[in-house]
């Protein structure tokens, strides 16, 4: 209750040191007794590194809005802040990224399982804080937040400025929502490691979405999706245009911009190489090659595709000459 709530809180002015604070479930604290957390967390006391919301039905728009002075005062000495199920919409969302501007040492950012279906400007207020310079945020995740096509187009400028992304579980997103991911993706900015996308339909349309993304990224590593079985599947043609994408065999030159550093489809098969034994070989032969030889994965891929090419007085000088013969080799 508020009561106890309060009583509990108050107790708190006296641990300086109090780093880690978790209240989760099944709870009947009303705003009314989360303006006594807000006033904890603006005196200044103690110096959060981690906060753990989850659960709190009561919370809301309006229990954030109590919150969110609070949330201020903890500064840059936040690094985990978990806001998952806590029945937050747009105008709590608009409330987080509003926060969070001086939240610049958060490293995860949990917000799942709220509903994010109408809440296109919160999560564009999100994407325009982690595009800033001092963010460096690790981990986002927005699983079952029920984001659309509409809401992926505010987040995703934002989107690849974190090293996990987790989309688990938002099933209204589709190819077109993913093509926006995409133009984040192929940014020279993106920090991106890795994606994932379970619970997400993905068929031969958005698994040409994501290789055409994968063509210029240096630093996604790890696809995570999953087999819905009969109802949507990845045929030969969206596994074509991942191979494509991994070793483009059309020239030389195409083979070595190739993408050499994603290694790994996880659809939940316990498999080092998670692609059922129907699926493209030949993807599965480059995700090892990237995988297991990342240093030798582009020249193996040239020698391999390019035959007639005799590499063998090329290959003690590495890569250094490579563009300069690559350009020989195709005039």
């Amino acid at each position: 209750s508020n009561d106890g709530f309060t009583a509990i809180v108050r107790v708190f002015y006296s641990m300086s040191q109090l780093e880690e604070l978790v209240i989760i479930d099944n709870n009947s604290v009303s705003p009314d007794g989360w303006s006594e957390l807000r006033t904890l967390l603006e005196s200044g006391v103690c110096e959060l590194k981690q906060l753990r919301l989850k659960g709190n039905n009561y919370i809301g728009n309006e229990g954030l809005d109590v919150l969110s002075n609070g949330l201020r005062g903890i500064r840059s000495s936040l690094t985990v802040l978990n806001l998952s199920d806590n029945s937050i919409g747009n105008e709590g969302l608009l409330n987080v990224g509003e926060t969070l501007q001086t939240c610049t040492g958060l490293e995860t950012l949990d917000l799942s399982r709220n509903d994010f279906s109408s809440a296109a400007a919160g999560l564009g207020c999100l994407s325009n804080w982690l595009r800033r310079d001092e963010v460096n945020l690790q981990y986002l995740k927005l699983s079952y937040c029920r984001i659309n096509d509409v809401g992926l187009h505010e987040l995703f400028q934002g989107a690849a400025n974190c090293e996990i992304l987790d989309l688990d579980g938002n099933e209204s997103i589709t190819a077109t929502g993913l093509s926006y991911l995409y133009s984040s993706i192929r940014s020279d900015r993106c920090r991106l490691e890795t994606l994932d996308l379970r619970g997400i339909p993905v068929g031969d349309n958005e698994m040409e979405v994501l290789a055409r993304g994968l063509t210029d990224n240096r630093s996604v590593r790890n696809l995570y999706l999953e087999d819905l079985g009969d109802d949507i599947s990845v045929t030969s043609a969206g596994w074509i245009a991942f191979s494509t994408a991994l070793c483009d065999t059309s020239s030389v030159n195409n083979t070595y911009l190739s993408n050499h550093t994603f290694h790994k489809i996880d659809r939940g098969y316990d498999e080092e190489v998670d692609i059922v034994e129907e699926d493209d070989e030949t993807v599965v032969l480059n995700l090892q090659l990237n995988m297991q030889h990342p240093q030798y994965a582009a020249r193996c891929k040239i020698l391999m595709s390019h035959p007639h090419l005799d590499m063998a007085p090329l290959l003690h000088w590495g890569l250094k000459l490579f563009p300069l013969a690559v350009a020989w080799f195709e005039r």
